[in-house]
């Protein structure tokens, strides 16, 4: 149920922000979301002893998730959710799956199996039937909804630098994330001479940055603290075909041949992927490092076996050693299973 809420309010935000940002300058439109975001990721700040903390020399990466997936990201959003479909805009961001694994594959080389390879094929053919959509509606809504696709790519990006901070607290993550990226946008909008919003659309667009992407992530964490990411992400990966029914509940009328045939082969490319199982034989190297974890079923991990004076009952987070280990397990790439593959 936390996991269907998590997809629910991150699918529902792009046809809001459609609603909201309609007479809004991009710029500001970011700012707002943004601004959300980082207040409710301060509301949900987790306490010391639970979750380790961002440290200073994350400032890099966090300055670069800020460019793509608070600027770039919501910039392009907004600017593209002005001239095409919010259905097709919705279902367009299926993509950053591709974009992200490619990411993966390249930065961390992870593996992608010849079902993997499939299921992004599918996708990206979906994607293509969104485009030959919006290319028989017009000049206008082709470039919005290409400009859709380089906030998919940002947010891709955003995503794939995101996984060295899995392991800190989310709810600064989000926090400094969100706050750096409404900065930015803020004297972006002022240099662009954007004028100041109406409150009405300003605190819409503040309610959707706060539900659809801050309180969104909070959700997520907490289901794959609950029964585990591959589940989780089962059902956040249709979170775009929420956006998409939202659309259409708003008024969305923009339905054709192309988009519905988009939109099986992007199901069809999600059901492939998830029915994936990664397992094999592999080796843990000896790894020092800090984050949330549990000794007690059900949120243990099989990973942390060291020991306490007295043992927490459970979820707690301080710095601790992993030894030198081979077992073989269904396994997704975390923090515990960055091994190449050949």
């Amino acid at each position: 149920m936390i996991a269907l809420l998590a997809a629910v309010l991150f699918g529902a935000s792009t046809p809001f922000v459609q609603r909201f940002g309609a007479n809004i300058g991009s710029f500001s439109t970011a700012a707002l979301l943004y601004a959300g975001a980082a207040l409710i990721g301060a509301l949900l700040r987790r306490p010391v002893e639970s979750e380790a903390r961002v440290r200073a020399d994350d400032a890099g990466r966090l300055m670069l998730m800020a460019l793509f997936g608070a600027v770039i990201g919501p910039v392009a959003l907004a600017w593209g959710l002005k001239r095409t479909s919010g259905a097709g805009a919705s279902l367009m961001l299926t993509l950053e799956a591709v974009i992200a694994a490619g990411l993966a594959r390249i930065w961390y080389h992870e593996a992608l199996d010849r079902r993997v390879v499939l299921a992004l094929a599918l996708l990206t053919l979906g994607g293509m039937s969104l485009v030959l959509d919006r290319a028989q509606s017009g000049a206008t809504p082709m470039l919005g909804l290409q400009t859709v696709m380089l906030a998919t790519a940002a947010w891709g990006v955003d995503n794939t630098l995101s996984m060295a901070v899995a392991e800190r607290d989310p709810g600064q993550v989000v926090m400094v994330k969100g706050a750096i990226g409404a900065v930015a946008t803020t004297l972006l909008a002022v240099l662009f001479g954007e004028p100041l919003p109406a409150p009405g659309p300003a605190l819409g667009l503040l309610a959707v940055g706060a539900t659809g992407y801050g309180l969104s992530l909070r959700f997520n964490l907490l289901a794959q603290h609950s029964f585990g990411s591959a589940r989780t992400g089962s059902v956040f990966a249709f979170a775009p075909f929420v956006g998409a029914a939202f659309a259409f509940a708003l008024g969305e009328r923009s339905c054709s041949i192309w988009m519905l045939a988009g939109a099986g082969l992007m199901v069809a490319g999600i059901v492939l992927h998830l029915a994936e199982r990664h397992a094999h034989s592999h080796i843990h190297e000896p790894l020092g490092h800090e984050h949330e974890h549990a000794h007690t079923h059900p949120h243990d991990d099989g990973h942390h076996g060291h020991v306490h004076v007295l043992m927490p009952a459970g979820q707690h987070s301080h710095a601790h050693r992993h030894e030198p280990l081979r077992h073989s397990h269904a396994h997704v790439p975390d923090e515990h299973h960055a091994h190449r593959h050949g």
